[in-house]
């Protein structure tokens, strides 16, 4: 593996921990992550960590726009960990 396959792995940890950090947030009522933030981060190869996050927290299931961003970004991100794992 190289060091890209790396930063992606670890960056969607970064991601998966925050979605279950804002779905904390949620339960307890204190400020949240703006939606855009967590699309973003998705779309900035988190994808596979955002989707985990989505699933694993239950959190943002039910928004219209997690339901197609976030699959989308889990297909871009699953594309360029593929690409940097054995291309790069």
């Amino acid at each position: 593996m190289k060091y890209l396959t790396y930063l992606i792995i670890l960056w969607n940890i970064i991601v998966f921990l925050t979605y279950g950090t804002d779905k904390l947030c949620a339960i307890k009522g204190f400020r949240r992550i703006s939606e855009k933030t967590l699309i973003c981060f998705a779309f900035l190869l988190g994808g596979i960590g955002a989707l985990l996050g989505m699933r694993c927290f239950h959190h943002k299931t039910k928004h219209i726009n997690f339901k197609i961003a976030v699959p989308a970004a889990f297909v871009i991100t699953a594309a360029a960990l593929v690409y940097s794992a054995y291309f790069i």
